[in-house]
């Protein structure tokens, strides 16, 4: 066995025995980061995401990050995979968010996802049974491409807090009342965030933040450009969330709010995209809201998101597919009138740009070694080291 696989292998029985006890989360203490590095939407097995870790030479031989490395997940932990691997993607995921927390939380920085959310939003009020009946009813009527309309409203008139039957069966499909409690507890002791602020000009966030988005904050436009003031306003709006929720779906008023049977789709800032077609015209007015004009981004400052692939992101800024990839990094930059996007690192910012910084790489189909992750003191794909040394 490589030195490699020891180490995956070190760290897959790390997260089995974090997650086999009660939810938990080390405090944050004092450390130095040589590496600082931002990982996209971790959506596939834990051994995926370790086997990248370790080609970046991120792993430590005792299973956890080397104690110099600083690694923020921007979210979305959860929910992969086709049916047959619902068991063992769920125990997967689990075990991820296990792993994550057994770090200090200055040192593995978790932030949310929709699909983290989801436990304690669309998904809060489900028991295991309860989640199974819906499912196996889901499945029946969403085979895999759009339910048909009268056994869809049936299936929401019997299931009236989730918005469609395609959530159950596929979106949120891996849900386990386990994961709900690690998600509750991790809100509860702050660990999980909503944005971290990487530089003054640099906020990582699940999915990005408009100047609406920011109203609701009440934060001065004078500050809008300090993402330590940004990253500060929009986790204290979970923190008061969180603080105030008792029972039912956990909301963050104007921010995100869950989807149900009334409302429809989940909104918000964990799920919105950004979007140039025309038929979003409407979509990207008001907040919350499920996509976003990208010309409103707030000028000055580099958001690092996830939430969106190279595909999906073209499709919806009106570009061609050709050339769409997985596993590479991109990035959108804006005067407030012209958009720009492209493979790669952005280039260094100019006066009154936004920039964002994608980081999804579809890291489920992509191979380890070709899975980019974004270095934050270079703002480039981190390089990963030689084999004979870090």
């Amino acid at each position: 066995m490589s030195e490699a696989a020891r180490i995956i292998q070190a760290a897959l029985a790390r997260a089995a025995e974090a997650a086999a006890g009660p939810p938990g989360s080390v405090p944050a203490q004092d450390g130095v980061w040589r590496r600082r590095l931002v990982i996209g939407d971790p959506q596939a097995d834990l051994a995926q995401v370790l086997a990248i870790l370790a080609h970046h030479g991120l792993l430590a031989a005792d299973g956890l990050l080397h104690s110099d490395v600083q690694l923020i997940s921007v979210g979305d932990h959860f929910d992969w995979g086709k049916p047959p691997e619902r068991e063992s993607a769920a125990a997967s995921g689990l075990a991820l968010v296990a792993w994550l927390a057994a770090h200090p939380a200055n040192q593995a920085v978790m932030l949310l996802g929709n699909h983290d959310l989801g436990r304690a939003g669309e998904l809060a009020g489900f028991t295991d049974a309860r989640f199974a009946e819906a499912q196996a009813e889901a499945d029946r009527i969403y085979p895999g491409g759009d339910a048909d309309d009268a056994a869809e409203q049936a299936y929401l008139a019997r299931w009236p807090q989730v918005p469609s039957a395609e959530l159950v069966a596929r979106d949120f499909g891996n849900f386990r009342e386990v994961q709900r409690a690690w998600v509750e507890h991790l809100l509860r002791v702050r660990r999980f965030r909503v944005a971290h602020a990487a530089a003054s000009d640099v906020l990582v966030l699940h999915a990005g933040v408009t100047r609406e988005d920011l109203d609701v904050t009440r934060l001065p436009d004078a500050h809008r450009a300090d993402a330590w003031r940004v990253a500060a306003a929009l986790n204290a709006a979970l923190d008061a969330a969180v603080a105030a929720w008792t029972r039912g779906p956990l909301r963050i008023p104007g921010l995100h709010h869950p989807g149900n049977a009334a409302q429809g789709e989940g909104t918000g800032v964990f799920y919105q995209r950004p979007s140039l077609l025309p038929e979003d015209a409407e979509r990207v007015r008001g907040t919350p809201r499920r996509r976003f004009d990208p010309r409103r981004l707030p000028p000055g400052l580099t958001q690092v998101v996830g939430h969106t692939r190279d595909k999906r992101s073209r499709a919806m800024l009106g570009l061609s597919p050709t050339g769409a990839r997985d596993g590479v990094l991109r990035h959108l930059v804006t005067d407030g009138t012209r958009v720009d996007y492209a493979h790669g690192a952005p280039p260094p910012p100019t006066p009154g740009a936004a920039v964002l910084v994608f980081t999804d790489g579809a890291m489920r189909e992509c191979p380890a070694p070709d899975y980019e992750l974004l270095d934050l003191d270079t703002r480039a794909a981190a390089i990963a080291p030689r084999p004979e040394g870090r």
